[in-house]
């Protein structure tokens, strides 16, 4: 760390440099500029860089080496491990570049860093054009694509990381690089998975697909009819079209119209079936699940970009969340998943979820540092709750969920939905072999480790 009368010379210079705004400890906003997604984070940052452009980044980059800052980089600050901030450190803040440019002849659109699932795929919608986003609005574009990428349409579109095309990228000696399958490879390859750990996304170009139609049926059931749902949606998915997708997932009934309010803060079992194509296509499918008795039903085609924004958990809320990839959904472990429901914290925002793979996941390019890629199932307990006093009984109730499943997980995991669970996880969510390259990629790109934000990936 640099001397106080260095450190306060270079924060006059970079809030005279940089188009954007700087926060510091006592200004005001640094506090409002500091909160991340997940409230249980609480870091105090040395500076906050709010850049507007690709210019401001490569200013921030070299006032942080200056100073021997490490360097954090926000997003969408979705992360649940809280990588888009750190004790000390920099933070270069994104969300003013949030630009989105369609090309809809060429079937790609141009992301700049700071864009979040709402920006993508509003600016998509009028094209008919999608890409695999994230199962929330509010997620940051960037840290979702080089973690990996799972949504709705991973089944039909692959992964989001299998639809890059392009980064823009400032690394730790402030340098601007392009890295394609042409330029700079072996640092694409890197990015297909490798997370923050080479330098700050300023721009990412992704492939586009067609999507005309889009339709949905979320239906649920009381607790007890969960094992006999679960295996019906498992069935059909399991035997069904690429095109649908969706979960299983337990809840605490939400205050929703077409919830019965003598439901709303109970335990039910939901079953979303999402579906790349026209209603009259996907209620077809969904015949089995509309036939067996359940509690609430919302059964309807719509915009892909208003289903997105369906399931977005206000910001402010406690989170802990984890993962477990998983070799088959049998009906032992269905039943087991389905008794866990019974003691899953309620009524909080949490949610026990499992979500199908396969498809266009399963049939994506081999050798991308995403090991998780052949499970045919993920178990995602989602732990969200307002009230610190929960904090104990709420992870404690994730920790159980992975536990309960290990006799089924292939050790893989897909990192964006895991907080920081040790360096084990790490190499458990991009695969041995492929963390030693890793390694030397970092080494050459930020051989001192200044972006270790994030699930860290250690030059070699």
């Amino acid at each position: 760390m640099a001397p106080l009368s260095k450190a306060g010379a270079a924060l006059t210079a970079l809030r005279e440099d940089l188009a954007g705004e700087v926060f510091a400890p006592g200004d005001p906003g640094y506090d409002e500029a500091r909160a991340v997604f997940n409230s249980m984070i609480d870091r105090r940052p040395a500076a906050i860089a709010r850049c507007e452009s690709e210019a401001d980044v490569v200013t921030a980059v070299r006032f942080a080496r200056g100073l021997d800052l490490p360097v954090a980089v926000r997003g969408g600050g979705h992360s649940v491990a809280g990588n888009a901030s750190g004790d000390g450190a920099l933070v270069i803040d994104l969300r003013r570049m949030s630009d989105v440019t369609v090309h809809p002849a060429a079937k790609a659109v141009r992301v700049a860093g700071g864009a979040t699932m709402s920006h993508l795929d509003r600016a998509c919608q009028p094209h008919a054009l999608a890409t695999t986003g994230g199962r929330a609005s509010t997620t940051g574009v960037g840290g979702f694509v080089l973690g990996g990428g799972s949504g709705w349409l991973d089944r039909k579109c692959g992964l989001a990381v299998d639809n890059l095309l392009g980064v823009d990228l400032v690394t730790a000696d402030a340098e601007i690089v392009t890295a394609t399958s042409e330029d700079n490879p072996e640092l694409f390859w890197a990015l297909h998975g490798g997370g923050g750990n080479f330098g700050v996304a300023t721009s990412l170009t992704l492939r586009l697909h067609d999507l005309p139609d889009m339709s949905m049926a979320l239906l649920m059931y009381a607790p007890e009819r969960g094992p006999e749902a679960a295996r019906l949606f498992r069935d059909l998915v399991e035997g069904g079209p690429v095109e649908a997708s969706g979960g299983i997932i337990y809840l605490t009934a939400p205050p929703e119209p077409f919830v019965p309010p003598h439901l709303v803060g109970t335990l039910l079992c939901g079953v979303l079936l999402t579906y790349a194509g026209p209603e009259d296509r996907m209620r077809e499918l969904a015949a089995p699940l509309l036939d067996l008795p359940h509690e609430a039903e919302m059964v309807t085609g719509l915009p892909y970009a208003d289903l997105q924004c369906m399931i977005d958990d206000p910001p402010g809320m406690r989170n802990y969340w984890s993962a477990e990839y998983l070799t088959g959904l049998p009906d032992e472990l269905v039943d087991v998943f389905c008794a866990r429901a019974h003691s899953m914290p309620v009524p909080t925002g949490t949610q026990h979820i499992l979500f199908p793979l396969g498809g266009a996941i399963a049939d994506g390019p081999a050798g991308f540092p995403v090991p998780y890629r052949d499970s045919p199932w993920a178990v995602h307990p989602f732990g969200i709750w307002e009230d610190p006093a929960d904090d104990e009984r709420c992870r404690a109730w994730v920790k159980d969920v992975r536990a309960d499943v290990q006799p089924w997980s292939t050790g893989a995991v897909y990192l964006n939905f895991t907080g920081d669970e040790g360096s084990e996880r790490v190499a458990a969510g991009l695969g041995e072999d492929n963390l030693r390259r890793l390694g030397a990629v970092k080494r050459q790109y930020d051989p001192d480790n200044v972006f270790r934000f994030n699930h860290n990936i250690q030059p070699t």
